[in-house]
């Protein structure tokens, strides 16, 4: 069996949880729980978590050659700048791009807005063997849908349940659900469009937009306490992941992947032929 990493002094996964009576505002997005190092040991430490999610992740594509069904569908949500796209590029890119599906959900394009807002989240979630990554998701709709009223109070509600439903119905069919919100402070946020303002090679990662959604900080975090309470359920909690120090969340999210499928007790399948048969005509050749 993979080891687990060997860093940790308490499991993240555990504190990191969504339970009853979790309040948003009594996290410290400075604090990074769990872990006692720095931004520079923690250059190491994922190297090694690394190491570790690679042989997991070949492990899970393995058996789904041999029929097996299981999947994991990571799911990033945050206010901007709070670190997805480092995610993506520093853990899941650590793993074989070919047992990644990665799906990034915008604004809806018009054929989308035409069908119910789960329509496109059902065509992108991921096949058996595959880590499948939402950059967004559709808790964008009961989130900006929320803030900015997209949709009337009693849509939003609705789709709190669907979305509880839909989870449900994954879960049934052998997907292992992550689901994690990067949460930053305003003023970490302000310091970063700063710095994508001063540096001519970050112009393109900068939105006008960003700051005016900077408006509805609070509005934003009361959406997102909803969303917490309305679905994190036993079977697909929410993790909220202090993020003002990157390389804390990167941990942080390769350590849940990590416990997710170590949770499966994934071991190598068997070869469907005779290996000493095959192993014989190798030789003859």
């Amino acid at each position: 069996m993979t080891k687990h990493e060997g860093f940790w002094t308490t499991d993240p996964a555990d504190i990191l949880k969504v339970g009853p009576g979790f309040r948003l505002s009594d996290v410290d997005p400075d604090a990074h729980p769990g872990y006692d190092g720095d931004k520079k040991s923690a250059v190491r430490a994922l190297a090694e978590g690394a190491d570790i999610l690679a042989e997991l992740q070949e492990l899970l594509t393995a058996n789904a050659t041999v029929g097996d069904p299981r999947r994991v569908l990571l799911v990033l949500q945050a206010m901007d700048t709070a670190g997805k796209g480092g995610i993506v590029k520093h853990v899941v890119g650590s793993v074989d791009p070919q047992g990644v599906h990665l799906a990034a959900f915008k604004k809806p394009t018009p054929e989308e807005l035409e069908h119910d807002f789960l329509w496109r989240i059902h065509r992108q979630v991921p096949g058996a063997g595959k880590i499948g990554v939402f950059d967004r998701s559709h808790y964008e709709d009961v989130l900006i849908g929320r803030v900015r009223s997209l949709a009337p109070a009693d849509e939003i509600e609705r789709r709190y349940g669907a979305i509880v439903d839909f989870e449900r119905e994954l879960v049934g069919s052998d997907t292992t659900i992550v689901k994690v919100m990067l949460h930053i402070s305003p003023d970490e946020q302000r310091a970063r469009l700063a710095d994508r303002l001063d540096r001519p090679e970050k112009h393109w990662k900068f939105n006008p937009g960003d700051i005016d959604e900077r408006e509805h900080w609070p509005a934003y975090m009361e959406a997102y306490q909803a969303a917490f309470e309305r679905t994190s359920t036993p079977e697909a909690p929410w993790f909220v992941v202090p993020a003002n120090h990157k390389w804390y969340a990167r941990l942080a999210v390769q350590h849940l992947l990590i416990d997710a499928l170590h949770a499966m007790k994934l071991e190598w399948p068997p070869a469907d032929y005779d290996v000493e048969a095959e192993k014989r005509r190798l030789a003859a050749t």
